[in-house]
């Protein structure tokens, strides 16, 4: 038996390096569009690592060990366990997903954070839902570029879908997570001495970094929102500062090494005052060394980050680069002509919607860029109900988050969650073209 699944291993592998090779082979680089898909997918790739790269997804790989690591498992499944209140486990799901206002990327080394913990797989589903489409700045720019009742289904929408499908979720796969549960329970649970305070301290402060730092600029938006936009640095840094206190009070980490860390971060600020990247990769790295040579529990908490980048890391950079081949950055295009897309969209047939919640669902975007990308597609002929589609379906997946949820639940219960988003965006569009018309 071991023999034949390492001959089949062994096949796998060789047919893969022959697809490799016979793709280079024959790769039509003479060809406009194949090497302007190609340069798509490079800066598509650039881009990725310079701005979601580095202020997203580095703090939520912090932020989703440190659920691994210091989150208790009693009070997880106490909340969103599969044998919570489906009306409290829900709740605190779509709410947390919600607060984090990030993008379907970036929620994924959190939700696997959160569903290694022990969390049902409903609540888990709606959480990583929530996140990116129930997105309070999105739906407010949503109202204002596109108008109030295209922004008020999609908050409606948004909210109604992070609960239908995860129910649906825990329903279809009830006994696989009955099993996975009991093992979760099995397992010893680690020995920390931190109050619910100190822990909420924590996390809120790590929050802070990742909500702040990735504070976006909306077009056509101005008061509060655009006053706390331009304190962004200064709400990110003391999130920072109130992070260090954490760990010096109550994890144990010397003073003196937060002070180096702190002063490197401030010396690089007032260096390179247009270049944030740098001072934030800095202090990412300086808490991380600063946690690493700390005590046990902090060096396993970087330990859980560590992993976690090793396995979704890869398949994510391998999804954007798939990605902006086939699709192109906003505003260009890859191997696939964007009129193929604009010219099935109009109207509201089945069809119209579901091209428009297929196409959502594999293209990727940082948050809020689909308001443009779907006043652009509606300049140009897109119907009101696909728009709509297109706007539940596409924060909530995209091709890297498809190739990394499969890594973390399975190719099985990664289909049904896609044919979920899909169906549930195409019935929305279908709906809302109709009352429309």
């Amino acid at each position: 038996m071991l023999h034949r699944m390492s001959k089949r291993s062994e096949i796998r592998i060789l047919l893969i390096i022959l697809a490799v090779f016979l793709a280079f082979y024959f790769v039509p680089l003479d060809h406009l569009r194949v090497r302007n898909a190609l340069i798509e997918a490079l800066s598509f790739a650039q881009d990725y690592a310079r701005h979601h790269m580095v202020f997203g997804m580095l703090p939520a790989f912090l932020l989703a060990g440190a659920i691994s690591t210091f989150v208790s498992k009693g009070a997880l499944m106490k909340y969103l366990g599969a044998k919570a209140r489906r009306s409290v486990s829900y709740a605190v799901a779509s709410l947390s997903g919600a607060v984090l206002t990030v993008c379907s990327c970036t929620m994924l080394p959190i939700f696997a954070g959160v569903y290694s913990r022990g969390a049902g797989l409903g609540p888990a589903i709606a959480f990583l839902y929530a996140g990116p489409a129930i997105n309070v700045m999105a739906i407010l720019l949503t109202a204002r570029v596109l108008g109030p009742r295209i922004g008020i289904a999609r908050a409606a929408g948004a909210i109604g879908f992070s609960i239908l499908i995860g129910l649906a979720m825990h329903l279809l796969f009830r006994r696989e997570e009955h099993a996975r549960t009991q093992e979760a329970l099995a397992m010893p649970e680690p020995t920390h001495h931190h109050a619910v305070g100190q822990n909420l301290v924590f996390f809120a402060a790590m929050v802070g970094v990742l909500v702040f730092a990735n504070w976006g600029r909306p077009a056509g938006i101005g008061g509060f929102v655009l006053a706390v936009h331009g304190a962004k640095w200064w709400l990110t840094a003391g999130s920072a500062a109130v992070l260090g206190f954490a760990l010096v009070r109550w994890f144990g980490i010397a003073l003196w090494r937060v002070l180096v860390v702190g002063g490197i971060v401030a010396v690089l600020s007032a260096l390179l005052p247009d270049h944030h990247a740098i001072p934030f990769i800095a202090g990412m790295a300086g808490i991380a060394a600063t946690a690493r040579g700390g005590s046990e529990e902090t060096r396993g908490w970087i330990d859980e980050t560590w992993g976690l980048i090793k396995r979704i890391l890869p398949l994510l950079l391998i999804g954007v680069l798939v990605s902006g081949l086939l699709l192109g950055r906003p505003g260009n295009e890859g191997l696939i002509p964007s009129s193929w897309i604009i010219r099935v969209v109009g109207g509201n047939s089945i069809v119209a919607n579901t091209v428009a919640a297929l196409a959502g669902s594999v293209m990727y975007f940082c948050t809020l860029i689909e308001v443009p990308i779907v006043q652009g597609l509606m300049g140009s002929g897109m119907g009101e109900g696909p728009a709509l589609a297109f706007l539940l379906a596409g924060p909530a997946v995209s091709l890297p988050n498809i190739l990394v949820l499969r890594s973390v639940i399975g190719g099985k219960k990664t289909a049904v969650y896609i044919v979920l988003v899909v169906a549930t965006a195409t019935a929305a569009g279908l709906a809302f073209g109709s009352a429309a018309g």
